[in-house]
Formats: structure tokens, sequence, C-alpha cells
């Protein structure tokens, strides 16, 4: 049996999208004469498509585009993902489904039964779990067919059991000679051999192949890879698909070969690749074709020029430069020799003669020669107000540049810097910006050298540097990385080498800044714990992390 791997990028509630892709792989699934395409995870909805569940209309549409495609796809099998109702026909009662079909026959229905509910996942919210796993008898093979954290609670492979059981075992007591795992797997760095450690170790304990398959493409916050992988009895990979692309390989279940594409090389391309990827999806899905952001001369909105313009192309780019008088001429110099390397158009608005007009009707309280943190703060402000301004006249998506050690601990301005769409690199932490900023350089340089060595700045007061108020960054990311992510506690940080005033004083930034990041705009989820919807604090509260020392 020769089997297709066909990861798609699908649009949530695109339905006409969807069945147009399904469709046109399962014919090139068929040109190369294979017996059987597996698509990922709720491939005819799109994932994740939260509350649009919850509107009956929705899933009825994605059950008529399901149909349709069973009674259209002739000559080959299909396994994908769908949304099902109860069989009581119950609209308020949901599966996350896979099917079976061919040839206008439907062989085999299955339910998800793992429903995760950490980070970004919710699926409780929306599906019930399926109640148990069987196989399928297709083309003389017992396939054994699961859905993405189905394959994720085997207890020789995960030491902690988060479910009470294990469909992977059951569809192999059920007979099951191949395993097929349809995904919507999200990336971060990392997970991508974490993943295949996974899925080796499964074919290679019950000695049977495995098909996983998984959807790329960005969907709001949450990026998929895809690597689409299969493995053979032994857990040795047989065939492998591209990773932040759409693709498809083939796999031979009688030779056990199979087609291999390239993948990233490393963890900065792949970072690098899923943030193209992920700005890409968010313009173009959000209906846009364009986008505006501020540049400053500085790393973080050079590394975003970057990235927009590898995603969406120089010709749909626009930089804008806002001097003030605290701006330095070496800023605009690397400004505009950005610019030319990009090949992306710069507009100049200075901005000092606004700042100046803006105090004088305020309030005498307010002194431009002395600026405080208020009166810097409305520099920053007037900037995300021209830049909105053009967003709007220009039907651009104004992207933001702050990067994640920034937005951890407040350093930045609600309704000024915070402004705009999409945070492309807001869960990038500063020494990752520096690692991407090099390794583009690396390939062709497109950064001014200048814009990577200076020491970052916001040019909001006389001589001001991001290090006389904040730590050193490779400190503060390796403590914010302990908090955020690894969810250490403020001893344990303190353990790992740094002092406790410093762990004190940089935990409570991020504790009381909880209103700025509520409010900021969706940025690309690059780590294994972003700031956004898989990371739910309250903002009225009175619990903040204390030493015990």
């Amino acid at each position: 049996m020769k089997i297709a791997l066909a990861q798609i990028n699908p649009i949530i509630g695109d339905f006409d999208h969807n069945f147009y892709k399904i469709s046109l792989f399962a014919e090139k699934a068929k040109d190369l004469l294979c017996d059987l395409v597996i698509f990922p995870e709720l491939a005819v909805s799109g994932y994740p498509p939260r509350d649009l569940l919850e509107k009956k209309d929705f899933v009825r549409t994605n059950l008529d585009c399901l149909n349709n495609l069973v009674s259209s796809i002739r000559g080959i099998g299909v396994i994908c993902g769908f949304a099902d109702k109860h069989p009581k026909d119950d609209e308020s009662l949901l599966y996350n489904a896979a099917v079976l079909f061919e040839d206008t026959h439907i062989y085999h229905r299955t339910y998800k039964r793992l429903l995760p509910t950490y980070d970004v996942f919710d699926e409780r919210r929306y599906f019930m779990p399926g109640e148990k796993s069987e196989t399928v008898l297709y083309k003389g093979k017992r396939i054994g067919i699961s859905i993405c954290e189905d394959a994720w609670n085997d207890k020789d492979i995960f030491p902690k059991q988060y479910y009470q059981s294990n469909p992977i075992s059951d569809l192999i007591q059920d007979g099951a000679n191949i395993l097929v795992n349809i995904s919507a797997s999200p990336f971060h760095g990392g997970k991508r051999d974490f993943r295949w450690n996974i899925l080796r170790a499964i074919s290679q304990k019950y000695k049977v192949p495995l098909i996983y398959v998984n959807q790329v493409g960005g969907n709001d916050s949450v990026l998929f890879d895809g690597v689409s992988t299969a493995f053979d009895s032994f857990g040795n990979m047989a065939a492998r698909a591209c990773d932040f692309d759409e693709d498809m390989v083939v796999f031979d279940l009688e030779s056990s070969k199979g087609s291999f594409h390239p993948v990233s090389f490393s963890e900065t391309e792949a970072m690098f690749k899923s943030l193209v990827m992920g700005t890409h999806d968010y313009v173009k899905k959000c209906g846009f074709s364009k986008v505006v952001l501020g540049l400053s001369g500085g790393i973080d909105s050079a590394l975003t020029a970057c990235i927009a313009v590898e995603a969406l192309g120089k010709s749909n780019v626009s930089g804008v430069f806002m001097p003030s008088r605290y701006t330095s001429e070496e800023n605009y110099e690397d400004t505009k020799e950005l610019a030319d390397m990009l090949g992306i158009s710069l507009t100049v608005i200075p901005i000092d003669g606004m700042f100046r007009e803006f105090l004088t009707h305020i309030s005498p309280d307010f002194d431009e020669k002395n600026p405080g943190v208020t009166e810097q703060n409305i520099q920053a402000r007037i900037r995300g107000t021209i830049l909105m301004g053009l967003s709007n006249k220009n039907n651009s998506l104004l992207l933001t540049t702050g990067n994640k050690s920034e937005l951890a601990v407040g350093y930045c301005t609600l309704y000024g810097d915070m402004s705009g769409g999409l945070a492309v690199i807001s869960d990038l932490p500063k020494t990752v910006v520096y690692e991407l900023s090099e390794f583009i350089n690396a390939q062709n340089q497109r950064i001014p050298q200048r814009i990577i060595d200076k020491a970052p700045s916001a040019e909001l007061k006389p001589d001001q540097k991001d290090q006389d108020d904040l730590p050193p960054y490779p400190v503060l990311d390796k403590i914010l990385k302990a908090y955020v992510e690894d969810l250490k506690t403020p001893d344990e940080i303190v353990e790992m080498g740094f002092e406790w005033s410093l762990v004190r004083d940089v935990l409570s930034r991020v504790d009381r800044n909880e209103y700025k990041r509520h409010q900021a705009a969706p940025g690309l989820k690059v780590t294994s714990k972003a700031f956004g919807y898989g990371r739910r604090y309250p903002l009225a509260q009175r619990y903040y992390a204390r030493l015990s020392t």
C-alpha cells in the first residue's frame, strides 16, 4: 500500500478553500498511484476553530463540506479530520473526529479521546471525549487511527500521565498493524525532536509502522510546522515532509521506504521560518496585503522588517522613521541603510514639533526639557498615533516591534509602541533577537552591522540606554525563562546563581505588568510559554511571587 502524507494549510472557516486543498492533494496522491491519502486534524474546518464551534451553522457547513468531499473524491482512500455531531443529533455535543472514506463510502469514524486543556488548548470547552478506540480493515491492513493528543499518554514514554486511558495501546489490542495519527500540533522551539522521539518510541514499542500527519501554517498566534513523518516498525524514520510549508510525501508500506524533504538545519532557522510563515498567514488570512511598521534604527524593528519582507515581499512593506530631539544621526543613517538593503519605502516624519505642541496644551506640570516617564510615554504615543493613522489610511496592517523581554517587564508603552495589529517578535527574548539577526546576515546581509553592535535604546530622553533601567539582557532573559516558561519559584531562581534583590525586582515587574500584556496585539508563539491566551493570569489580584529568604 502506498500512502500519501498531505500536510495542508487550512483557513479556519473557509470551507471552499479547505475543500479545494483536500481535493487538490487527493488528486496529486492519485497521480502518484497512492492507495490512501491522509490529512491533518480538523482539516475540514481548520484548527483551532475555538468558539466558532458554538455556531450551529459553522458545524453544519463543516459537515456539508465533508459530505461533498466524500461524494466527489474517487479512486483513492482518504483520512481527514472534521467536527462531528453527536449521533443523537444534539448540535451542542460535538466530537473532534476523523473519518476514512473511499468512493462515496465511509468505512470508519473515530473520535478523539484525550482532549487537552493546557497552554493554548481548550478542547474540553467544545468537544466530548470519544469512548473507545477501534481499528478499521482497509485493503487488507488493520489501521488504528488516533488524533493528536491520543498518542501522548504512553506510560513508558511519559513519566507523568494526564489521562486515564491510552488510545494507542487500545488500538494495538484491537489488532492494529499500522498506526495513523492526524494532528494539529503547534510549533515551539525544541518541539520537533521531542515529537520525533515520542513517535519513534511508539513504533518501536508496538513494532508497527506509524504515520503522523500534521497541519502546517499560522492561525492567529499558533504556528504549525508540519514535518509530517512516517516511521517503520523498527522506529526508523522512513518518510518526512518539509517544515513550515504545504507538502506531500509518499510512504510505501510494503518496502518501508518513502521520500524525504528538507527541514530546518537548526533551531534558529526554524524560528526564523516560523515567524515568516506566521506573519504571512496572519496578514493574508485577515484580508490584508500590506504592512507598515515604525523603524527606529534599533535591532527589534530591523528584525521585524526583515521578517515582513521575507513573508510579504518588499513592495508590501513600508517603514516610518519618526525622529525626536533625542534621536541620533547615527540611527537615521542606519534606518536609511536598512530600508535600502531591504528595498522598502521609508517615510520620515519628525515628531519634535508635535511633542512641544502637545505639552503646551496639557498642563504646566509637563516638562519637555526634563522628560520623566510620562513625557517619554507621550513621545511613544505620538508615534503610535501616526502609525495607526497611516495604517488606516493605506489599509495596511501595523506591525509592532517589541520583544518578549520588554513585554515581560513592562518596558513598553500602552497605545504607543504597543499599538498595532500583530506583534511579530513578542515571543522572542532579546538575546534570541540578536541570534536571529546574526543568522539573517550570515545568509545574506540585510541588517546593517552597526544596528546589531550598538547598545539598545528607546531614545526618549538624553543618552538613554535600556541597561539604565534593566539588567543586561543575557541575565534578564535567563530569569524570565525560568519564571515564565519553566515556572520556577523565586527561591529556585535564586539557587540558579542570581542575587535575590535582582530576582525580586524582575519578578515583581513581570507580575505587575499583566495589564499591559492583556492589551497587547496578538503575537506569534515560538516558545513553550508565550504571553497570550495560552497564559491566563487575572488582572485584579494580589498574589505576587515572593522569596522565602
